[in-house]
């Protein structure tokens, strides 16, 4: 496994706590139906994520196996007695693969991790050297004892949370040097070494989960039911003088273009009316009229960018987007690939929930005869019950 050049999330779930009430430690505990290390993973399933390694806790391969369900690819590494000698060694088993570009380090224990906050710490860190997730501090902070002692004050204080993310070589040359005890996270060990930390919005739905409240909250929260929708899509191009053709984001090469008043992305433009009629938000000329000149010549990217945005805003999820081409010309095969990954990359989706289907017409009909291309599309999404 070659990593170099990648970014890799390194996922620490090495504890053995109980702290939260059972037997098993916390990150082997359900929620929801499905132990809280496979919602950490399945949050790191990101374009932006090359590679997920896990630490785990010695004795704890069984479980891990169990739990991740083969969504891992490269096998565990065994952690050690203190969270940062398992990022230590997290680390160094990187290194040992090929190293990496940017690292995340995240705990199992925040494992709903948004996908904005992946995608500002990793700029960030690629620009700082370091970038923590932080939230303000909203409570009145004091001083505990038997009677309450006096009040601290907050102007100025965040919470820290994780993925905590950094170029590989640097953070793994400052867990190398650290001799000063104890450290409460790697931006304390990043900062002793000199490493600029940038801080980025978190979110609450990082929080923590330590003790059996927070466990039933987390339940309440995931317990709103979803349901599952279906919307298709469909959408025709003509042929015009040009180029190169639009497709899923990619512009393949070609003797025509597409004719329509965007760039005619006729894959996008069907997917996009798939994700708005799961959701009930109608059609892609409603929230994009052809008739509006600010859209003339227009990326459709920014049209299934706002599908997606309006499902997250309902609180929903893009499940699995399946798309068919029909065309005699240009042959999709060879760009297939390619258009699978920008589909999801656009959609924030691993590849392995984006399908890319092409066929022909056996010659019949407008696509038969070379005219133009035509796509239809099919996206589940789950939203609410009370959407």
């Amino acid at each position: 496994m070659k990593m170099r050049g990648k970014t890799v999330a390194l996922l620490v779930a090495a504890g053995s706590g109980t702290r939260a009430g059972g037997d098993l430690p916390k990150q082997y505990r359900r929620i929801a139906g499905k132990p809280l290390i496979a919602h950490a993973i399945e949050h790191l399933e990101h374009p932006a994520i090359d590679a997920v390694r896990v630490v785990i806790g010695p004795g704890q391969q069984a479980l891990f196996t169990a739990a991740a369900g083969g969504r891992v690819a490269e096998p565990p590494i065994i952690g050690g007695a203190e969270r940062q000698d398992s990022v230590r060694l997290g680390l160094e088993a990187i290194a040992a693969a090929g190293g990496a570009e940017i690292v995340l380090i995240h705990d199992a224990a925040r494992p709903f991790l948004p996908a904005k906050v992946i995608e500002a710490a990793i700029e960030a860190a690629r620009r700082c050297g370091g970038a923590v997730p932080v939230l303000p501090v909203v409570d009145t902070l004091a001083r505990s004892g038997e009677v309450l002692g006096e009040v601290v004050p907050r102007t100025g204080l965040v919470r820290v949370q994780t993925p905590q993310t950094f170029r590989f070589p640097d953070i793994l040359d400052a867990h190398r040097a650290w001799n000063n005890g104890i450290a409460t996270d790697d931006a304390q060990i990043a900062r002793a070494a000199g490493i600029e930390v940038a801080a980025v919005e978190g979110d609450t739905m990082l929080d923590k989960l330590t003790y059996e409240d927070d466990f039933a909250r987390a339940e309440q929260r995931l317990s709103r039911r979803l349901t599952s929708r279906t919307g298709m899509g469909f959408d025709v191009h003509a042929f015009e003088a040009g180029s190169g053709v639009w497709m899923g984001g990619i512009l393949i090469p070609h003797g025509r273009k597409l004719k329509g008043h965007s760039d005619a992305d006729v894959v996008l433009h069907a997917i996009t009316d798939a994700l708005l009629g799961a959701i009930g938000a109608g059609d892609i000329g409603q929230h994009f009229p052809p008739s509006d000149p600010q859209w003339r010549g227009a990326a459709s990217s920014r049209f299934i960018e706002h599908a997606h945005g309006l499902i997250e805003a309902r609180g929903g999820r893009i499940d699995h987007v399946d798309a068919t081409i029909i065309c005699e010309a240009p042959k999709v095969g060879p760009h297939r690939e390619a258009i699978r990954a920008s589909v999801a990359a656009l959609l924030r989706l691993p590849p392995a929930r984006v399908s890319i289907k092409a066929t022909t017409t056996e010659r019949l009909g407008f696509t038969g005869r070379g005219e133009g291309i035509a796509a239809q599309a099919i996206a589940t999404v789950s939203v609410p019950e009370e959407e």
